[in-house]
């Protein structure tokens, strides 16, 4: 490989979220959606010159930022975004709170498809709206859709958007075409607008492309609000940039004056050029990056099966984020990661925290050096193996 993936970084004392916020030094955290790898080269240089330059105020966006993510998504995805319908803001989260500000009115209901990633819930709730949970299908280490669920409850009038999560977090699903047509059509049908999450689109495995779900028809283009970003693919999370593709002009209006609102219109400028270095350079790296999570996931899925063959693993198909039910040991989601942090320092996400669906299960974060991750490993069967023999 060109980029070693496998040097081990020390991020305690810069202020991380993931690692500064343990509460002693040998708490090895892997739960926060951010890897520990160096972001690619090209977007360290960018920065380096920007901040050369010595002066940071206010930022306009250039129209080679707009250049770049069109081209981007035409190479890799065949999804050709028209510029015009690009409205850029600080992240995912903050532009999930706006559409669904712009798209409804309080007492609206929302669905979400659980286990799902826990910031839609606070969005939906911070708007005034209603949480309506549409469990997944959890069979054979791996999760469908229950379509007859789906179309049941979007025939309800108060539900107006379903917040899709594509690539799925924290299942792993990679949605197919197939799938999202048929999501799709039933949104149709029930004049309910679709909002894709698609932040991990770039982290799919060999086998499982990503389909943007707007690219699918025009009508769903029509009837659907994305939500894209490079942060999580370049591991720049920590420099606040997104974008909104809404084709419709009406509701691009709407969505531009719920961001002024909510106050999250204005950008940063190493976000921006992070943005057009990772996605006009950034190529390479990525797909290297890719090849190392996926050696990683195969060696937790083969350390699982000789160590820890009571847990199922569910298939990852997209992201760093592995599911895995331990739902064996008869306890909550909250007291299994307690115990881990209490008997063998090891931090990683309670199920429960992604809906009632994700109880019994937990969450662990596989984008860190195979050194670390392997250490992760050890704790987890550790702590696993006491409590199973404190049941006995």
């Amino acid at each position: 490989m060109k980029y070693n993936f496998d040097e081990l970084i020390s991020r305690r004392g810069t202020n991380s979220y993931k690692w500064d916020s343990a509460t002693a030094d040998d708490i090895l955290p892997m739960w926060v959606a951010d890897m520990d790898f160096r972001t690619v080269p090209c977007v360290v240089e960018a920065l380096r010159k920007r901040v050369e330059h010595g002066i940071f105020g206010y930022t306009k966006v250039p129209p080679a930022y707009y250049e770049a993510t069109v081209n981007w998504f035409t190479r890799r995805h065949n999804w050709k975004i028209d510029q015009d319908s690009i409205i850029y803001t600080s992240g995912v989260v903050p532009a999930l709170s706006a559409i669904i500000k712009a798209l409804t009115v309080p007492g609206d209901r929302v669905l979400v498809q659980t286990p799902v990633y826990n910031c839609f819930f606070s969005s939906i709730r911070n708007n005034g709206c209603e949480v309506v949970e549409c469990p997944l299908v959890y069979r054979y280490e791996t999760y469908r859709i229950d379509f007859e669920e789906l179309e049941r409850q979007v025939a309800d009038p108060k539900v107006k958007l379903l917040l899709l999560c594509n690539p799925h977090n924290p299942a792993g699903r990679v949605w197919t075409r197939q799938e999202l047509t048929q999501l799709g059509e039933i949104c149709l049908r029930n004049d309910v607008w679709v909002v894709a999450d698609e932040i991990h689109c770039e982290l799919t495995f060999e086998g499982h492309p990503y389909t943007p779900f707007a690219s699918l028809s025009e009508e769903f283009r029509m009837h659907s609000v994305t939500c894209i970003s490079p942060t999580k693919a370049f591991n720049i999370a920590g420099l606040q940039i997104a974008n909104i593709i809404a084709a419709d002009a009406d509701v691009r209006r709407k969505i531009d004056k719920a961001i002024n609102i909510n106050e999250v219109c204005d950008v940063n400028p190493f976000g921006v050029e992070a943005l057009m270095a990772a996605y006009n350079e950034g190529e390479e790296w990525l797909e290297e990056l890719k090849a190392y999570l996926a050696v990683n996931y195969d060696y937790l899925k083969a350390y699982f099966s000789e160590h820890l063959p009571h847990y199922p693993v569910t298939l990852l198909e997209g992201t760093y984020l592995v599911w895995v039910d331990c739902s064996v040991l008869g306890r909550t989601s909250e007291e299994i990661v307690n115990t881990l942090l209490e008997k063998e320092k090891l931090w990683v996400n309670p199920g429960n925290m992604y809906g009632e669906a994700g109880e019994g299960f937990i969450r662990i974060n596989i984008a860190c050096p195979r050194q670390r991750l392997m250490e992760g490993l050890e704790r987890l069967r550790r702590t696993l193996n006491a409590i199973d023999l404190s049941m006995r």
